[in-house]
């Protein structure tokens, strides 16, 4: 949220439509996808440039002039998609509360797309339905005879009250999550599975940092804007791959078998009968397990199963007496045969391997102490025996 003093206002709603000195960035390739505005006093509801020059002239030396939202905007929808989201979440924001003018700027990015954004701009005075002219419209509010002063301000759920930084904090993380639930929302309605997550990278645990701002000095050096580009585009790349892979295997980890859980069956099984029927079964369930994630890695690269491979699921296994040790191993979901690219290929094929060799490791170790405990009771049974004889 960006604050403009007096003498800041006029200057920066011609920035964002485009007048004046600032049309010769649209000759430079930038479009101006739409622009608006609102609430405007009668003196200035063709020409808001006229209120917001009002403001510089006629609001106090060191007050408030316009409040600002610069949002990005995704590109995954239209012109007119997107117009219609700026459009909604000013009206749930701002409604019929405050004078306002929003414009959507489209620039190309360093990847060479679009980088759509919108500023909207709105002051703080509230629109109480009292006709005032500039000089009186920017005065004091004036309590006892509000016609006789100037429009009262105040934005936001707690408009007029002094607020801590921590207060002024939670309502602007407030704020961000009502703008990314109308966001998401236009999305899913318009088809993308894209999504947008106001959550820093801390909170998401992605394990990246947060990329530092770029001055206008940095960027005008070519070299250490080669360096940004190729950082983003790297960081890009391994965001998407990840996307891939959660796309592909959502229950990845869910396949790999819950270490607490195994042992408690185990331990449950063990003391119902001997350990041969467990190894068994542990044995059974290792080789459908491989059997499992190699039809699943040849389905990653666009390679059908062989067709002498027979995966069988654990409902189809020959039934045995429930006495015997049985451990259910729910069967992976195989991935979608979507052609991917070769990149989205060795990611997803990596983490089938990866995901293959934690749970092999498992049933090896559990066999091993399956095996060393069986041989341990063994021992204690010779034992026994040669003490009674």
């Amino acid at each position: 949220m960006k604050v403009g003093k007096s003498g800041k206002a006029g200057p920066h709603a011609a920035y964002i439509a485009r007048e004046g000195k600032y049309q010769g960035r649209l000759e430079r390739g930038e479009k101006l996808e739409a622009k608006e505005h609102g609430n405007m006093p009668a003196w200035a509801q063709l020409n808001p440039q006229e209120f917001w020059s009002a403001a510089d002239q006629f609001e106090r030396v060191n007050g408030t002039t316009y409040r600002e939202m610069e949002i990005a905007l995704p590109r995954e929808l239209t012109y007119e998609q997107r117009a219609d989201l700026v459009r909604q979440f000013v009206q749930q924001e701002i409604g019929n509360r405050h004078a306002y003018q929003w414009a959507i700027h489209t620039p190309l990015a360093s990847d060479g797309e679009e980088q759509p954004h919108v500023h909207l701009m709105f002051s703080e005075r509230q629109v109480d339905g009292i006709d005032r002219d500039p000089a009186i419209y920017f005065k004091r509010y004036n309590s006892k005879s509000p016609e006789r002063g100037g429009a009262r301000k105040g934005y936001g759920p707690s408009a007029g009250q002094t607020l801590t930084k921590t207060e002024r904090a939670a309502e602007l993380k407030e704020l961000r999550r009502r703008w990314e639930a109308m966001c998401n929302a236009h999305l899913d309605r318009a088809g993308a599975w894209q999504r947008i997550d106001m959550r820093s990278h801390a909170e998401r645990d992605t394990g990246l940092e947060p990329e530092r701002k770029q001055l206008p000095s940095q960027w005008r050096n070519s070299e250490h804007r080669g360096k940004v580009i190729e950082f983003r585009k790297a960081r890009t790349e391994l965001s998407q791959s990840r996307e891939v892979i959660n796309r592909e295997i959502p229950n990845a980890i869910a396949e790999i078998i819950q270490l607490d859980e195994a042992r408690k069956l185990r331990d449950q099984k063990l003391s119902k009968s001997g350990f041969k029927g467990l190894i068994n079964n542990l044995r059974e369930h290792l080789t459908l397990k491989k059997a499992l994630f190699k039809s699943n890695e040849q389905v990653a690269k666009n390679v059908e199963p062989a067709a002498n491979l027979e995966v069988k699921s654990s409902a189809s296994l020959p039934t045995k007496p429930e006495t015997e040790n049985k451990i259910e191993i729910e069967q992976p979901k195989p991935v979608s045969s979507q052609r991917l690219s070769v990149q989205e290929r060795l990611q997803l094929s990596a983490k089938i391997a990866q995901i293959h060799e934690e749970a092999e490791r498992e049933f090896q170790r559990s066999l091993r102490e399956a095996e060393e405990e069986e041989k341990a009771i063994q021992k204690r049974k010779d034992r026994d025996m040669d003490m009674d004889l």
